[in-house]
């Protein structure tokens, strides 16, 4: 299998993104799409997109060894900007690598957003915001997984009032709401809940930025929530 490696451009993104957010109010969208990249956004449809990251997940899972990426050829072509034909908010976790799980993909294809729990809080959502209507990214997936060391933090909290150190504890504030929904249900607590807080996660997207609403609205984007198994690799799109 390959190995794909850091990318920097995420970093530099993360650098320029408040410049860039806040260039919006004052040259409007246009003109920051314009200065974001120099490579025309991806032709992928919502639909299209969705059954590319389903064909690579494919992959990886009973073909891991095609994986492949010319990493200097690649990088080489994206010096002028990018156009990620996918956005994904997923978990910190180690074992939860997008590019990887997808298929392989290689740089520039992903938009990628992460965080311990995969929640949308307000870097999260601008960010989610900028490659949806600046990069042209037409699908967003919120990523759950398995055995999320979040989810199970949260759910400690609302079954036995666990008080966590840090800022872990304010972290999982945001998953706390689908604990306390999902308490008593049948099945796995902690599966019960990882399902439910990402659900929660992409309508939680879809009703509070007004830009991605807009654009789910003409067609543009579509917000699906899935959930990757650590155990066999699959990736199970829900909704």
């Amino acid at each position: 299998m390959c190995e794909i490696c850091n990318q920097k451009s995420r970093r530099k993104f993360l650098a320029g993104s408040m410049a860039g957010i806040a260039a919006v109010g004052m040259m409007g969208w246009s003109s920051v799409t314009n200065a974001a990249s120099k490579l025309a956004p991806t032709s992928l449809m919502p639909d299209e997109a969705l059954a590319k990251l389903k064909e690579g997940n494919a992959k990886f899972v009973n073909a891991p060894e095609l994986c492949a990426s010319n990493l200097g050829m690649k990088r080489d072509a994206l010096t002028g900007g990018q156009a990620p034909w996918a956005t994904v908010l997923g978990c910190a976790d180690s074992r939860v690598h997008p590019e990887m799980i997808f298929g392989g993909l290689e740089l520039g294809e992903l938009f990628v957003c992460r965080n311990a729990g995969n929640m949308a809080d307000t870097a999260t959502m601008g960010t989610i915001e900028y490659g949806a209507a600046v990069l042209g990214s037409p699908l967003i997936v919120v990523l759950g997984h398995e055995k999320c060391g979040a989810v199970q933090a949260a759910c400690e909290v609302a079954e036995k009032g666990t008080e966590l150190p840090g800022f872990i504890g304010p972290m999982v504030d945001d998953i706390l709401p689908a604990a306390i929904a999902m308490r008593g249900k049948e099945g796995d607590f902690v599966s019960n809940v990882i399902h439910e807080s990402a659900k929660r996660t992409a309508f939680r997207i879809s009703q509070e930025s007004a830009i991605v609403s807009r654009l789910v609205g003409e067609g543009k984007v579509k917000i699906v929530y899935a959930i990757y198994s650590l155990d066999t690799g699959v990736v199970e799109f829900l909704g």
